[in-house]
């Protein structure tokens, strides 16, 4: 397949695909004159990229995830650290869902005057927003 082939079935710019090339993501084949010819394997390659970016895998990380000759070749390990990464993120953001709603929500007149929104600004002011759930959760009567 050309590049404008590939571009076109894979939904990737063929700029993309020049840049990927040139990152050692993919492998052209030949050349027919000055367009690029690529393997049907490279659709593939390239929705394996797709989703290592989508998980949040530098393009550097992602190289390594293929063998020289673009077979998948993936660290299990660098997936389950990426598995950790992922839910340590999905809890900071859970909190501050919570957070959000109930100072939305809150019956107190002031946000100063919460002491759930009070947590909340010490836990993001402090880093802490990894921290459970529960401790941010309303007591009281705020």
């Amino acid at each position: 397949m050309d590049i404008s082939e590939v571009a076109r079935k894979s939904g990737v710019a063929a700029s993309a695909l020049r840049y990927y090339e040139r990152k050692g993501l993919i492998r052209s084949l030949e050349r027919d004159g000055a367009r690029r010819k690529f393997s049907p394997a490279v659709l593939d390659q390239l929705a394996l990229i797709a989703l290592g970016r989508a998980a949040g895998f530098s393009l550097d990380e992602i190289r390594v995830m293929f063998t020289p000759g673009g077979e998948p070749n993936i660290d299990r390990a660098l997936l389950s650290s990426k598995a950790d990464e992922l839910e340590r993120m999905v809890r900071r953001l859970k909190a501050m869902i919570e957070g959000l709603r109930h100072a939305a929500a809150c019956p107190a007149t002031s946000h100063a005057e919460c002491p759930s929104f009070q947590r909340l600004l010490k836990a993001a002011s402090a880093g802490a927003l990894e921290t459970k759930q529960r401790r941010l959760a309303p007591r009281g009567g705020a």
